[in-house]
């Protein structure tokens, strides 16, 4: 699975938006040690899909510390109705007044849906997979039907191979978008096969607005 630009989020039933479970009120940081010493400086940037613990006891929104992971989704303020049909943006902490990003981070619980291609470069390189710039080819793990995805140490979303018994929280599970209804009332997903080195395996076909390939996710734990 490739993905060209920032990454995306569609939001199929996110309850955070109905419950209130939406934090923003935090800058989003991140704190390094070195010689005993800890410095707090900006997250240069976000992008949605990107996930973030909401640290109130710190005063920051961050990966590490304490706190839940919190999915990162932002919106854009656009003035430009020629420009209301971006569907990825990055928020930079260089364009804010003072110099850091608010972001609006949701809650995720178990039973949530969400479309995403916020996966994490299978390359070593670059850590933060987009911040070279919008016009980079991101290659990311191809994922099957029932795959387990978690947030890894940075932040961004992978699959993993472990019992979902040994996972810390949150848990996704890939699920298939039903698409088409049949004459007896039964619905079928829409799949389709992909060659993974000498292996056939049946993969979700499914796409963002802007056509990007992409999955589903269902929070399960």
């Amino acid at each position: 699975m490739k993905r060209i630009g920032y990454a995306q989020v569609e939001p199929n039933h996110l309850s955070a938006r109905y419950t209130g479970q939406i934090y923003a009120q935090l800058p989003a940081m991140t704190a390094t040690t070195s010689g005993g010493a800890t410095t707090v400086t900006p997250i240069p940037q976000l992008e949605n899909g990107q996930f973030l613990k909401y640290n109130y006891a710190a005063g920051r929104a961050s990966i590490d510390g304490d706190g839940e992971w919190m999915l990162v989704y932002n919106e854009e303020k656009l003035y430009d109705e020629r420009h209301q049909n971006h569907k990825d943006f990055v928020i930079k902490a260089t364009d804010m007044t003072d110099g850091k990003i608010y972001p609006r981070l949701l809650k995720t619980n178990v039973g949530d849906i969400f479309t995403t291609n916020a996966f994490k470069s299978t390359t070593a390189t670059p850590e933060k997979p987009s911040v070279a710039g919008p016009n980079e080819s991101i290659t990311m793990a191809d994922l099957s039907i029932g795959d387990l995805v978690v947030v890894g140490d940075d932040g961004w979303l992978k699959k993993s191979t472990a019992a979902i018994g040994s996972l810390d929280a949150p848990v996704f599970k890939v699920v298939p978008h039903f698409t088409q209804i049949k004459d007896n009332g039964s619905i079928t997903p829409a799949y389709e096969t992909k060659t993974i080195g000498s292996e056939s395996v049946i993969v979700y076909n499914y796409t963002l607005p802007d056509m990007q390939d992409a999955v589903k996710l269902q929070r399960v734990k």
